[in-house]
């Protein structure tokens, strides 16, 4: 069954610029995975420094081989030393079905 993984960083403006290129290359990474559907990074307008990412996967065990890999771990690495907070993550299925 697909999901939907909600990541989502606080990200201070001042290091926002810095981040660009960090999102990009996980996402260009997990578009190669196996099971990988589609990713968009939303900023909020309320809240300028709030980044979610919405990501969509064939099935939990996707989004978790994709999330312990070594390829992700060293981008999120990155972004880890870069915004210095700890990146919170959803996931969701669809429907009501268990």
């Amino acid at each position: 069954m697909a999901v939907k993984v909600f990541i989502k960083r606080q990200v201070p403006q001042d290091k926002a610029r810095a981040m660009i290129p960090l999102f990009r290359q996980m996402r260009a990474s997990a578009a190669t995975q196996s099971g990988y559907i589609t990713g968009e990074t939303l900023r909020s307008l309320d809240k300028p420094e709030e980044f979610i990412v919405i990501s969509t996967w064939q099935s939990s065990e996707d989004w978790k081989n994709w999330l312990q890999s070594k390829e992700r771990e060293e981008v999120q690495g990155k972004i880890d030393d870069l915004l210095g907070g700890e990146t919170e993550y959803d996931i969701y299925h669809y429907g009501f079905s268990e």
